[in-house]
């Protein structure tokens, strides 16, 4: 459908009102779901994602409309694949991707690194070594710790013990803290 209106261009010749006049006549004939913005990105789904089968069963629509924003397609691909992999939520790939996960893994450590992270983006997590489960780097930006400068383990425990505090008071009556540290008996 897609090359057939444009013609196989990257753009139809006649405007923006074939997608409103479509959006309208298919929520007339099927309901809701149609709107000019979702066509839109249908369309770029279908332009990014033209062979079924590259699409993932395990991600949702939104997951996909977040991911059509992103042009670099190694940076999309490494995006989906965590987050197939990870089990993110929208909201969870929306921060990494709004953190610059994938920019911040080419930069740390070396080429060597840039080598793993693209490679990544092309097949995913591949575990071979125990090492690979753990994340790194860590990325705590919710904590307001300065990313500039190294930070102390007892500054980090702060930080976060102050989040989990301030969870529990969101949680409201029936939960406390009782401590931070328990010695071992």
């Amino acid at each position: 459908m897609v090359r057939y209106e444009q013609n196989d261009s990257v753009r139809a010749a006649y405007g923006e009102k074939t997608l409103l006049q479509l959006s309208k006549a298919l929520t007339k004939e099927l309901g809701r779901g149609f709107s000019r913005s979702n066509l839109q990105n249908m369309r770029l789904l279908y332009l990014n994602y033209p062979i079924c089968q590259t699409v993932s069963g395990k991600l949702s629509w939104s997951h996909y409309c977040e991911l059509l924003s992103i042009s670099d397609k190694k940076k999309r691909s490494f995006y989906e694949k965590e987050a197939v992999n990870a089990g993110w939520s929208v909201r969870e790939m929306k921060r990494q991707i709004d953190s610059s996960l994938f920019e911040r893994l080419l930069l740390s450590r070396s080429d060597a690194n840039k080598e793993q992270v693209l490679a990544l983006a092309e097949k995913g997590v591949d575990y071979t070594k125990p090492e690979d489960i753990i994340k790194d780097p860590y990325v705590f930006e919710f904590l307001g710790l300065p990313e500039e400068k190294p930070f102390l383990e007892s500054d980090l425990e702060a930080a976060l013990v102050r989040q989990i505090e301030d969870f529990l008071l969101e949680l409201g009556r029936g939960f406390m803290l009782v401590g931070t540290q328990q010695r071992a008996l």
